[in-house]
């Protein structure tokens, strides 16, 4: 044999000599690219028998045998690296989930606390601003809820007690005792909110706001329930 052919006699095992093998490689990749029981050899047992030698190619395709391999190893190197970037960005999403629910968390709190602080000085502001006396006007009791209801709760909360009571501190249901500006009903449970609860409106309203914001999270969703219910 001549020292030219052996020069040409290259072996192109694990070439994509032709359409089939240059698949054949590709689809290994991307088994193992995506998860596949696969194995890394598959590519080279299914060429098994298939060795060929550059010098058994007719030369007017052995230009297009090294295009077909070239093709097929970039194409599985484009997989595997789309691969690593598809990981590499759900790593980062579920990062960033993470600390979105933890900001979430925090903002809610915070929120939480500052409803929490902003009652409780709006109750020590009624309690020092209105003192106990024998009767009380309308205005005189919505005084005492605007002082303690917030500004963007207040129609809402007002909506209810003009339904239940129109702002009659000692209305009493003849039918079941219901009693107070929210009919509250057995009416001693405004008892949490002071003894006073059968004379003094602001211990009422005290209680009416803390029972809104407890069962229904505020007087607006107290007011949604009531006109879906008529009853709160």
């Amino acid at each position: 044999m001549l020292e030219g052919n052996r020069v040409s006699r290259i072996s192109v095992r694990g070439f994509a000599v032709a359409s089939a093998t240059a698949v054949t490689a590709v689809g290994s990749v991307v088994g193992v690219a995506t998860g596949s029981t696969a194995q890394p050899n598959d590519t080279q047992a299914a060429t098994e028998g298939t060795t060929l030698l550059l010098a058994d190619i007719p030369a007017g395709q052995q230009a297009d045998v090294q295009v077909a391999h070239l093709e097929a190893q970039a194409d599985a190197q484009a997989i595997a690296a789309d691969y690593e970037a598809r990981k590499d960005a759900e790593a980062e999403a579920r990062k960033a989930a993470a600390q979105q629910a933890v900001a979430k968390k925090a903002a809610a709190e915070r929120e939480a606390e500052k409803k929490k602080a902003d009652r409780a000085a709006r109750e020590a502001t009624t309690t020092t601003t209105f003192a106990a006396q024998s009767s009380y006007t309308v205005a005189q009791i919505q005084a005492m809820a605007r002082s303690m209801v917030a500004a963007d709760q207040w129609q809402c909360f007002s909506n209810i007690v003009d339904h239940e009571s129109d702002w009659n501190y000692k209305a009493v249901n003849p039918s079941s005792g219901a009693y107070g500006l929210f009919q509250a009903l057995p009416a001693g449970k405004m008892a949490s909110a002071g003894a006073d609860w059968q004379t003094n409106p602001a211990t009422q309203i005290k209680w009416g706001l803390n029972y809104m914001e407890s069962r229904y999270g505020s007087p607006c969703g107290a007011w949604d329930f009531w006109q879906a219910n008529h009853w709160y």
